[in-house]
């Protein structure tokens, strides 16, 4: 026969199963937050993977026009004889971040649309992944590619072949005047797939430097920006 004193759970059993519970939550919420942080995070990075290749094969296949952006590299020693490669991979990976006021009415209607911008100095792509057309500086879903290629000091011609540098943001970087960032030489600033919160959202998500060549690239135009080659 159970007592008086067993039967139910007293006020004090309720108020500690109340305070264990409490102290569970308070465990496992920061848990649950970073897990969640993560999940977007990794998403985001994935979505700006995906940005990067689309823009590359358009620009491979010709249905993206190259960027208008381009910084001039001299990389044939013409004092060598065989006229020898002199890379200035790194001062052309040192092209300056976008500024921050330069995502402004980037809709269909906008001149060169997807192109957000595309002039000598600055060229933004849009890709657009939420619901209002074009890309806005408040979206926490559309990413803005800034894109830029090399010229010879003779030549800004995109048929020869050029390098091609290409970074992914967020367009929310744009939302505040502070300064978008990128990796330099001695430190990558790329935002990690895994992280504590949500990223820090002025540096890029992606950064990619590839070769582009077109059907009208010819070998004397490889040799005219590289060098090496005695014709």
């Amino acid at each position: 026969m159970i007592s008086r004193s067993q039967d139910g759970f007293t006020i004090v059993d309720s108020l500690v199963a109340i305070v264990v519970v409490g102290i569970l939550m308070s465990a496992i919420a920061p848990v649950m937050v970073l897990s969640v942080g993560n999940r977007v995070q990794a998403r985001r990075v994935e979505l700006a993977t995906q940005a990067a290749k689309t823009y590359l094969d358009g620009i491979r296949n010709g249905t993206i026009p190259p960027p208008n952006h381009t910084i001039v590299l001299n990389e044939v020693d013409s004092t060598s004889a065989t006229q020898q490669f002199n890379a200035q991979r790194v001062t052309f990976n040192d092209a300056v971040v976008p500024p921050a006021s330069s995502l402004t009415n980037c809709t269909p209607t906008t001149s060169d649309y997807p192109y957000c911008q595309n002039s000598p100095n600055l060229s933004l792509y849009c890709i657009n992944f939420d619901e209002a057309a074009g890309c806005s500086s408040n979206s926490v879903r559309d990413l803005v590619v800034q894109a830029f290629r090399s010229a010879t000091p003779t030549s800004t011609d995109a048929t020869k072949g050029y390098l091609l540098g290409v970074r992914v943001y967020r367009a929310d970087a744009f939302s505040d005047s502070l300064s978008l960032v990128k990796s330099d030489a001695n430190t990558r600033r790329t935002q990690a797939t895994f992280t504590a919160g949500l990223g820090d959202r002025k540096a890029p998500l992606m950064e990619i430097t590839t070769e582009i060549s077109t059907s009208e690239t010819r070998l004397q135009d490889l040799c005219d920006r590289l060098g090496g080659c005695q014709l």
